[in-house]
């Protein structure tokens, strides 16, 4: 009896690791950032054909580290990276804002396909206030909301902001949000940390006159309370807008990483960040949690496990347990690794494994989201060959988020398979609502157990592979199964291929 109890535990033992250490559904995204050309495309002016085969080779990068989604910048400064008849082209694809691509296309419409087509979920991120980059230097047409509702905006150091405290900057936000929701078929709509600017030392932002136009009951003791709630209602309309629409689509924050110290608020983490959310860019994440204003939330973490200030463990800890039922992902800080950083964490790839492994101890956290797209390319301190030969050495899913309108998927349909010599073909028809596609390996005579993600061998948005040859694909040892996967990421049963 005690030999069948220890063989239990190990046995059940074994399972939690594997969870650990290959979980089936897991986010793992990478942003894709426009602005001042940090990721893509590489610099303004390149051909369409180049950017093109810019963020193709993104794109395939993404796979190759196993990732499931990618967070795409469209709309980086009031302008917008495809066609738009509310804000102009943006700048850094050509050069001069207003400016199409050349030859045209639409860069959304294309990448939101080439992701369709590699199995990869597509997430649009778009800066709710930033309206001109660089005052002195950015390109701006003369159609730009600037030029034409200059009494909107407001100067603050070198960049211009839509005024939050003016119902029409609120009403123009969402209009532009409603416009790429009805038109596009994307994933989700993700907001980054700029909502109120970072503070400029001994500078106010000048929201005063919208405060005396619009108080709404706020006296001036009260400008901050004022300032959140001015966020606040965008953030509401912003998530109403995308329901009425799309009640499957998700509204995403990426926060900046402290809510609040706990010096200011004991329900705050035990941090000394310079500024924060709740008390620097009015932004309060945890009411939006709260009321189920938003679907997920991807905080900021851009620090090392142990730094004094800001410990990624505490701040992970931290936001898992204020995570109100929205999904929680981790924004980590791929950029940082750098052999010659002046922090010793940073030297080593290790730190990022360290993260993601913490990251699956710790409940509420269903993955990360890094940052950003160039470095994968990169690959700084061989992080690919390391990440893909522990953490990500399986593909996973991303999470079911159930704060959305599920989209149910059917089974594909005949489910056919091909051997040729050592070359085999699978092809099958896809069922109603299939979004993309699983392809699992199973031994002969062993169940088909799709909840091993070691058993996923393809994640694809095609319906068929053609010439599928490794060393594990010999007909007679193992067996095929294809599932559906919907837009909200529910899997359809599986069918077997014969």
């Amino acid at each position: 009896m005690r030999k069948y109890i220890l063989l239990t535990v190990i046995f059940f033992l074994a399972i939690e690791l594997q969870a650990i250490d290959a979980p089936k559904r897991e986010m793992r995204a990478v942003w894709i950032a426009s602005v001042a050309n940090i990721d893509w495309p590489s610099k303004p002016g390149l051909s369409a054909e180049i950017q093109q085969r810019e963020m193709i080779e993104l794109l395939d990068l993404a796979k190759q580290y196993r990732m499931n989604t990618v967070v795409f910048q469209i709309r980086p400064a009031s302008d917008a990276l495809y066609p738009s008849s509310i804000e102009p082209w943006s700048q850094w694809l050509e050069g001069v804002q207003g400016k199409a691509p050349d030859p045209y296309y639409d860069p959304l419409q294309f990448t939101i396909e080439a992701c369709k087509k590699r199995g990869l979920d597509i997430h649009v991120w778009l800066n709710p206030y930033r309206a001109v980059f660089d005052t002195a230097r950015s390109s701006v047409s003369e159609n730009h909301p600037t030029r034409l509702h200059p009494e909107w905006f407001v100067t603050y150091g070198k960049k211009r902001y839509f005024n939050p405290g003016l119902p029409e900057t609120r009403g123009h936000v969402t209009s532009v949000v409603a416009d790429i929701v009805r038109r596009y078929d994307v994933d989700a709509i993700h907001f980054d940390d700029y909502f109120y600017p970072y503070r400029i030392a001994g500078k106010d932002f000048p929201d005063q006159n919208a405060f005396e136009m619009y108080p709404r009951g706020y006296n001036k003791e009260q400008k901050d309370d004022w300032r959140r709630d001015n966020v606040d209602l965008i953030i509401q309309q912003l998530h109403d807008t995308i329901k009425q629409i799309k009640p499957h689509v998700e509204f995403g924050i990426s926060p900046f990483g402290v809510w609040r110290n706990q010096s200011k608020d004991p329900t705050g983490s035990a941090t000394r960040a310079g500024q924060t959310n709740y008390d620097d860019l009015y932004a309060d994440i945890l009411k939006w949690e709260r009321n189920g204003w938003i679907d997920y939330v991807s905080p900021q973490i851009y620090w090392h496990i142990g730094k004094e200030v800001a410990d990624y463990a505490i701040i992970t800890d931290w936001w898992s347990k204020n995570a109100y039922g929205c999904l929680l992902y981790t924004g980590q800080a791929l950029y940082k690794l750098d052999k010659k950083s002046n922090v010793k964490a940073w030297r080593s790839s290790k730190e990022i494994m360290r993260q993601i492994k913490l990251n699956r101890s710790i409940p509420n956290i269903g993955g990360s989201m890094f940052f950003s797209a160039n470095y994968l390319r990169n690959n700084p301190l061989k992080v690919k060959e390391k990440i893909k030969r522990r953490l990500f050495k399986y593909y996973a899913l991303p999470p079911v988020n159930m704060r959305v309108a599920q989209v149910l998927p059917e089974a594909p349909k005949n489910a056919r398979i091909e051997v040729v010599d050592d070359r085999i073909s699978l092809t099958w028809d896809a069922g109603e609502n299939n979004a993309y596609f699983v392809i699992y390996k199973f031994k002969r005579n062993k169940a088909a157990n799709i909840e091993n993600a070691a058993n996923i061998v393809r994640v694809t948005g095609t319906n068929s592979i053609k010439g599928f040859v490794n060393r594990f694909t010999d007909p007679h040892k193992y067996y095929y199964a294809v599932s559906g996967i919907s837009k909200t990421n529910q899997e359809s049963v599986c069918v077997i291929f014969k």
